[in-house]
C-alpha cells in the first residue's frame, strides 16, 4: 500500500471570503444555524431587518464552507448546499470559498470528519471551554491529506453510498416506530386504575453538580433527562459525577428500574423507560423518578408501553405545569391521579408481546445503522492515507 496522500494546508485550496449584507427594514431575511459535527445547516426562520441589532451580516453561497468560531472544537463546520444559498448569519459564522482543487461534495464529506474536528479542537483559543474560539486563519493552518479530484469523486460515490444505506435504514426504522405507537395504543378494554394503586412508591433522585460527557472510564455517572426517552432507555446519555458522597443506594439506577422524566419540555415531560445495560456507578437525578411496581397487579413491561401510549402521554402531561414554556414539571400527586386500563396480567403480558415484536425490528435495524456509521466514521480516514483501498471499499459497500 503506498503512502498517503500529501498533507497541505486548508490554505492553500481555500480561502476567506466574506460577503456582507446590511440589515435594512422592512426586508425579510432568512438565518441559518451550523449544526455540530458536520452534520449541515438548520434553517432558523425568517426576521425583519429592522428587528435585529446587527447593522450586517454574513451571506451564505452555495459550495461554500462555512463554520461558527464559537465553540469550534464541536466541529461546526459544513459546505452550504443550494437550498441554503442566500441565507445570513451572524459574524461568527465566517465563510470560504474552495479553490478549483477541491470538490464541494469532498470537502462536505471531510467536514464530517472526526480527525477535521480534532485539527479544530486542537487550535481553538480563550479561557472558558465554553467560549473559546477558532479563528478563520487557524482554520486554513490546518493541513488535511487533499488528493486528486478524480479520486475526491471516486470518495464521495463511496461515502454517499454508505450515506444511502444509513437513510434507508432510518426510514425503515421511523415506519416500525409508528406502528409501535399504534399498538401501545391499542391499549386492553378493561377498567382504569388509579396509578397511585399499583404502585409501592415513587423515588426522587438528587440535584447536584455534574461534569461533561461521561464515558466508559468514569467511575460514576449521572443520568441526562435525555437518558429517557419516550419508551426508550439510552444509558450512555450521562455527565460525570466526580464524588458520589452525596448519593444513597436509593439514588443508583439499576437494570429494570422503571424511569420517569418529572420535568422536561412540554413534549418530552413524562417520558417513560425501563433502564436497560446499567453500567455500575450510574446515579438518578432530581428531574428522573424511578416508579416502584407492584408487580403482584402489573408488570414493569405493560406499564412502559402503556404510559407511552397516546392516551396516556396526554394525561400525564396534562398534569403538568410551570411557569416556563420550555420547562414545566410534574407532582406525585398529579401523576398518581393517571388512569391506566389494568387488564389481568396474561392480558398483560400479550399486549407486551405485540409492542416487543415491533421493537426487536427496530432494534435490530438500529444495530445496523451504529455498525454503518462506526465504518463509515473511519472510512474517509482510511481512503485518505490509503490503508483501505478504494476498489476492496466498494465491494464492502
Amino acid at each position: 500500500m503506498s503512502d498517503s496522500y500529501s498533507l497541505r494546508p486548508l490554505g492553500e485550496v481555500m480561502r476567506l471570503d466574506i460577503q456582507r449584507t446590511p440589515m435594512k427594514p422592512a426586508t425579510t431575511y432568512r438565518l441559518a444555524g451550523v449544526l455540530n459535527t458536520g452534520q449541515g445547516l438548520v434553517a432558523k426562520g425568517e426576521f425583519n431587518g429592522g428587528d435585529t441589532e446587527y447593522a450586517a451580516m454574513n451571506v451564505l453561497r452555495v459550495d461554500q464552507v462555512v463554520m461558527r468560531k464559537l465553540t469550534a472544537w464541536e466541529g461546526p463546520i459544513t459546505v452550504v448546499p443550494a437550498a441554503f444559498d442566500g441565507f445570513v448569519v451572524s459574524n461568527e459564522f465566517p465563510t470560504f470559498t474552495l479553490g478549483p482543487e477541491l470538490m464541494p461534495d469532498w470537502m462536505r464529506h471531510v467536514c464530517r470528519s472526526p480527525r477535521l474536528w480534532a485539527e479544530m479542537k486542537n487550535r481553538v483559543s480563550g479561557t472558558v471551554q465554553r467560549r473559546k474560539r477558532l479563528n478563520p486563519e487557524q482554520l486554513l493552518q490546518i493541513q488535511l491529506p487533499i488528493p486528486p479530484r478524480e479520486v475526491q469523486g471516486r470518495v464521495v460515490e463511496i461515502l454517499d453510498a454508505v450515506d444511502d444505506q444509513i437513510a434507508a435504514l432510518g426510514t425503515e426504522s421511523e415506519v416500525l416506530e409508528g406502528i409501535l405507537g399504534s399498538l401501545r395504543s391499542d391499549l386492553p378494554e378493561t377498567g382504569h386504575q388509579l396509578i397511585s394503586d399499583v404502585l409501592l412508591g415513587i423515588d426522587s433522585g438528587k440535584s447536584v453538580q455534574a461534569g461533561g460527557e461521561a464515558s466508559v472510564e468514569d467511575e460514576y455517572r449521572i443520568l441526562k433527562l435525555s437518558a429517557v426517552q419516550r419508551g426508550w432507555f439510552k444509558p450512555a446519555e450521562a455527565k460525570v459525577l466526580t464524588d458520589d458522597a452525596a448519593f444513597s443506594a436509593s439514588h443508583v439506577v439499576k437494570d429494570g428500574d422503571l424511569l420517569i422524566t418529572r420535568a422536561n419540555t412540554p413534549e418530552r415531560v413524562g417520558f417513560v423507560a425501563i433502564a436497560r445495560n446499567v453500567p455500575d456507578g450510574t446515579f438518578m437525578p432530581d428531574l428522573i423518578w424511578r416508579l416502584r411496581v407492584d408487580e403482584g397487579r402489573v408488570s414493569v413491561d405493560y406499564l412502559e408501553h402503556a404510559l407511552s401510549s397516546r392516551e396516556l402521554r396526554t394525561q400525564i402531561s396534562g398534569t403538568a405545569g410551570g411557569t416556563s414554556k420550555s420547562m414545566v414539571k410534574i407532582n406525585k400527586r398529579g401523576f398518581g391521579a393517571v388512569r391506566v386500563p389494568i387488564p389481568p396480567l396474561p392480558e398483560q403480558r400479550e399486549y407486551v408481546r405485540r409492542c416487543a415484536a415491533v421493537i426487536a425490528g427496530i432494534t435490530a435495524i438500529r444495530a445496523e445503522e451504529a455498525r454503518l456509521r462506526k465504518f463509515r466514521a473511519g472510512l474517509l480516514s482510511g481512503l485518505l492515507d490509503r490503508t483501505i483501498d478504494i476498489e476492496y471499499a466498494k465491494l464492502e459497500v
